[in-house]
C-alpha cells in the first residue's frame, strides 16, 4: 500500500519490540522494514516475523540501527537511554523520524537528542500511553492552579526487573507539575527520604518508588494540604498500551519537520 507508514524497531526482540511487531503485522496501514537488537545476536539477518512466531515480514534483524532504519519512515526505539541517544545521532538528518520510548537518560543523552532534533523529527516520551499523557496534562493544569500550600507527591510502582528509578513516567509527571508551577524540576525534586530529613519544604515535588512482582505500572500524583487532598491516578494492566501509543505516535510523526515533539502534540494537548 502506497500510504503505509514504514516502521523500523530498535530493541526488536525485547518485550515491547515483540508487541510492536504483532501490532504492525495486524495493521493494514503499517509495514515493518527492519529491526535491531543486541549487536552480538545470533539471529542477525533472519526475518523478524518467524523469530517471534509470525509469518515472514520481509524485515530482517540488522546489526546496527542505521542499517535497520534504511527505507523506514519512522524508527521506534524502546531500548535504553544511551542507545536511543546514539540512534538519534546516527540518524540525524537522514530523513527518518524517531519515536523514543526508552528511559534511563543521563544529561548527555538528553543533550544529544536535542542536538539531533535540529535536523530530525524526534518524539520523546517517558511513557507512550495515551492515558498517562492525559494524566500529565491534568497534572500540569492542577499544579498551575494550586499554590505552594498544596504539597505535590508522585508515587510509582513497577515490576521487580525495572532498573531505573524514579520511572520515566514519574519524571514525566514531575516535569508536568513543575511546568504548571513554572519552576525547574531539578531544583524541586526530592527523590529519596531516609533518616532525619527535616520538615518538607514548600514547593518540593516528592517521589516515592515501589519495585515488586509483575506490576506493569501504577502512577499517582497527589496534591495535599492540611484540610484536603486530590489524587490523580493511572493504572496500566497490559504493556500493549505502550506499543499502541508508540504506533499512534509513529503515524502522526510521518513526514513531520525537524523538531522535538511529545505525546502531548499527538493528543493535541
Amino acid at each position: 500500500m502506497a500510504d503505509q507508514t514504514k516502521i523500523a524497531i530498535a530493541g526488536a526482540l525485547g518485550f515491547m519490540g515483540r508487541e510492536l511487531i504483532k501490532l504492525i503485522d495486524a495493521a493494514d496501514d503499517l509495514k515493518l522494514v527492519g529491526g535491531v537488537d543486541r549487536p552480538d545476536s545470533s539471529d542477525i539477518g533472519q526475518d523478524l516475523g518467524p523469530l517471534i512466531g509470525l509469518k515472514p515480514q520481509g524485515a530482517p534483524l540488522r546489526e546496527s540501527t542505521f542499517e535497520a532504519a534504511q527505507g523506514a519512515d519512522v524508527l521506534i526505539d524502546f531500548s535504553i537511554g544511551r542507545a536511543a541517544a546514539q540512534a538519534a545521532t546516527a540518524l540525524a538528518g537522514k530523513g527518518v523520524s524517531l519515536v523514543i520510548g526508552a528511559t534511563g537518560f543521563e544529561p548527555e543523552h538528553e543533550a544529544a537528542i536535542k542536538e539531533a532534533a535540529k535536523t530530525t523529527a524526534i518524539l520523546k516520551s517517558g511513557n507512550m500511553s495515551l492515558g498517562v499523557n492525559l494524566l500529565a496534562a491534568l497534572t500540569r493544569q492542577a499544579a498551575a492552579r494550586l499554590g505552594d500550600d498544596w504539597d505535590i507527591e508522585i508515587f510509582e510502582a513497577h515490576h521487580r526487573r525495572k532498573v531505573d528509578a524514579p520511572s520515566g513516567t514519574a519524571l514525566l509527571l514531575g516535569r508536568a507539575a513543575a511546568e504548571g508551577r513554572k519552576v525547574d524540576l531539578t531544583e524541586k525534586k526530592v527523590a529519596a527520604r531516609d533518616g532525619q530529613t527535616g520538615a518538607r519544604k514548600a514547593g518540593d515535588i516528592g517521589f516515592a518508588v515501589v519495585r515488586g512482582g509483575g506490576i506493569v505500572g501504577d502512577h499517582d500524583v497527589s496534591f495535599i494540604t492540611d484540610e484536603e487532598s486530590i489524587t490523580l491516578s493511572h493504572h496500566a494492566s497490559n504493556r500493549a498500551i505502550f506499543a499502541k501509543g508508540a504506533l499512534a505516535a509513529a503515524r502522526w510523526m510521518k513526514g513531520k519537520p525537524a523538531g522535538l515533539y511529545s505525546m502531548a502534540d499527538v493528543l493535541g494537548l
